[in-house]
């Protein structure tokens, strides 16, 4: 499921998942459980495929938590791997139940990129969020009106999937309505402000919803203004993703036209964390939000 074999999701993450994040998650836990577990008992992937008669790309598939688990197969791992009994066993193999479970955007699995899936359970799973947009308003901060607007441009589908698909973009907005929400940090251009987006009615009612959301305890947004000029990230849009799990590395993911990358590796996460920081340096301070969305509203 994710862009390539050099951007998998390696390590021995801890052994619960967040219970709310979904199958994706859960797939990546459990996966490096085994992967862990194999390379303990000094089991190469060929035995390991033999007993589930398998083949090595699917062990593969599965310690990168890029496929579903049949609770047989796992049970016959856990056996060769010397778990026969007790409680890692039983976690494990409730894990496995759990990451069959399927998560709430799969019920528009019919509408939405097979490639965006992934990415609404690792969202689902964050800590903390630091997303940098450079067109739009960011996703978890979108009005309904807006991200309407925003999902009919250049889709020819009809009204009955743009109406879903913006059910969807507002299911993921929850997290931000937890108990324990994640920490949300976005910075957006000055550009995504200006532009109206769905007629002045349908941008004066978003950009109220964004002075509302300065208020939330886990939202920061900082404005990045015209007069900066030239900045680090005008290539495009960008999210990092951390999890509270010790072992589950740092996400960058980068959405396409057609496509997405989800980048893991430290050296690429370091370069985006330092682009990010250089933006919130050049923004306006966070305490000066309120202020220059009023003076946009003002001025539509």
């Amino acid at each position: 499921m994710l862009s390539s074999e050099e951007s998998a999701w390696d390590g021995a993450p801890a052994l619960f998942g967040p219970r709310s994040a979904g199958p994706t998650v859960q797939r990546l836990v459990l996966g490096g459980h085994l992967r862990r577990l194999r390379e303990e008992a000094s089991i190469t992937t060929e035995q390991a495929a033999a007993v589930i008669r398998g083949s090595h790309s699917k062990i593969s598939r599965m310690e990168h938590g890029r496929v579903g688990f049949k609770e047989r197969d796992i049970e016959d791992l856990l056996t060769l791997y010397g778990i026969t009994g007790g409680d890692e066993r039983d976690a494990l193999l409730r894990l496995a139940r759990e990451a069959n479970t399927p998560g709430w955007w799969q019920g528009y699995s019919d509408i939405l990129p097979h490639w965006v899936e992934p990415y609404f359970g690792l969202e689902a799973a964050a800590t903390f969020i630091r997303n940098w947009e450079l067109q739009f308003v960011p996703g978890l901060l979108q009005t309904e009106g807006y991200a309407r607007a925003l999902i009919r441009l250049g889709n020819a589908a009809g009204e009955d999937e743009v109406v879903r698909r913006t059910e969807a973009r507002l299911a993921r907005q929850d997290i931000l309505n937890r108990e324990d929400p994640p920490r949300l940090w976005a910075v957006m251009d000055e550009s995504a402000l200006r532009r109206p987006l769905g007629g002045l009615a349908v941008m004066r009612e978003q950009i109220r919803h964004l002075i509302d959301m300065t208020e939330h305890p886990a939202v920061t947004l900082q404005i990045l203004p015209f007069r900066v000029g030239s900045h680090p990230a005008m290539g495009g849009p960008f999210t990092i993703l951390r999890f509270s799990e010790p072992d589950l590395r740092d996400a960058v993911y980068i959405e396409q036209l057609t496509s997405a990358l989800y980048l893991d590796k430290p050296a690429d996460v370091d370069s985006y964390l330092e682009v990010m920081e250089q933006l919130c340096l050049q923004a306006e301070p966070a305490a000066e939000t309120q202020k220059l969305l009023n003076e946009v509203l003002n001025d539509l």
